[in-house]
């Protein structure tokens, strides 16, 4: 795991148990904002309490964007619960921003730093879930090689989304 300073005092580094208060509540309020906070959503996904055990193991990662001491963001990956090639394909999780990290190209180098990760990881591709109405994070998806899919892939729960990308590594 690696830690990538951005335009200073930006800093993508990996999760901490202490972070695991300030990721929570990130992620339900990002999820709130944008009406995704019924069920189906990864808001209520039980990782959400403990996201620093949840993603301590080889084959998952998960980092957080810090500004001044503050948590403001992040994103991990880990294996797709339930494909067919499971254990190739791994999923982007749970990549949310407050207010002050967006539009600063964090969610850019976030995701290529995971990318980097995946591929180091042995998966050989990604798969994701999100929702019609996040235009800007499609965009991002789309213009980092994410492809439109038909339907989800695999078992994850989150019924409430309605679009789905994936792309090799």
């Amino acid at each position: 795991m690696s830690e990538r300073t951005m335009q200073r005092p930006w800093l993508l580094r990996p999760i901490r148990p202490t972070d695991d208060q300030a990721i929570a509540a990130t992620i339900r309020a990002v999820m709130t904002e944008h009406g995704c906070s019924g069920d189906g959503f990864a808001i209520h996904d039980a990782e959400v309490q403990r996201m620093s055990a949840h993603y301590a193991t080889p084959a998952a990662r998960y980092y957080v964007v810090e500004h001044g001491g503050a948590v403001l963001g992040g994103a991990g990956f880990a294996r797709l619960s339930g494909s067919r090639d499971d254990a190739a394909t791994c999923e982007l999780r749970k990549m949310y921003f407050q207010p002050p990290a967006r539009g600063l190209g964090l969610g850019r180098a976030l995701l290529e730093l995971l990318l980097d990760e995946m591929r180091a990881s042995g998966y050989r591709r990604c798969y994701l879930e999100t929702t019609s109405w996040m235009q800007k994070a499609q965009r991002l998806y789309r213009d980092c090689g994410f492809a439109p899919l038909p339907g989800p892939l695999g078992c994850t729960g989150h019924h409430g989304c309605d679009a789905f990308f994936a792309r090799d590594l």
